[in-house]
């Protein structure tokens, strides 16, 4: 569900995760937002709930009416290995098609510790690519991106 990246338990998890990254990747090179950046024009914001139990999030960022950038993909720890981030991501991949957007691009981290993730990503069709919208080359960082189908009726103007 679209939520907002300041309630309290999202924080507390936006804080996980960037201390995660911190600690996984040189400061230079962590991409990753907190809520505030996350409550910024062009993102829209989600997480996944049972029982009102926050279990993940994940943003789409607009970059131009035709291209996102997806951010902050998380879940909970409890809630790893249940298949939260891959419902998530079908959330999201569907959200960018029906918004009409072409292509969706992410950067994760090349280290062992975001291997999960280069794995879900790539099982979803995503591939390796250059850096975009502003990113630098970093040996740290995987850039990838994924072309989306058009879906009738849903395309941007």
């Amino acid at each position: 569900m679209v939520d907002d990246p300041s309630r309290e338990d999202v924080r507390e998890l936006l804080g996980e995760h960037l201390a995660d990254m911190y600690a996984a990747s040189p400061a230079g090179s962590v991409h990753a937002l907190d809520h505030a950046g996350l409550a910024g024009p062009g993102i829209t914001f989600w997480t996944a709930r049972r029982a009102g139990m926050l279990l993940g999030c994940g943003s789409l960022k607009e970059l131009t009416p035709a291209a996102a950038e997806l951010k902050s993909m998380r879940t909970t720890a409890s809630s790893r290995r249940q298949g939260v981030a891959t419902r998530l991501l079908a959330v999201l991949l569907e959200e960018a098609s029906q918004r009409g957007y072409r292509r969706l691009y992410l950067e994760t981290g090349a280290q062992k510790f975001f291997a999960p993730a280069r794995r879900l990503y790539s099982k979803y069709g995503f591939t390796p690519c250059e850096p975009f919208n502003g990113y630098r080359p970093d040996p740290n960082s995987v850039f990838m991106t994924l072309g989306l189908p058009v879906i009738p009726g849903f395309e941007h103007s």
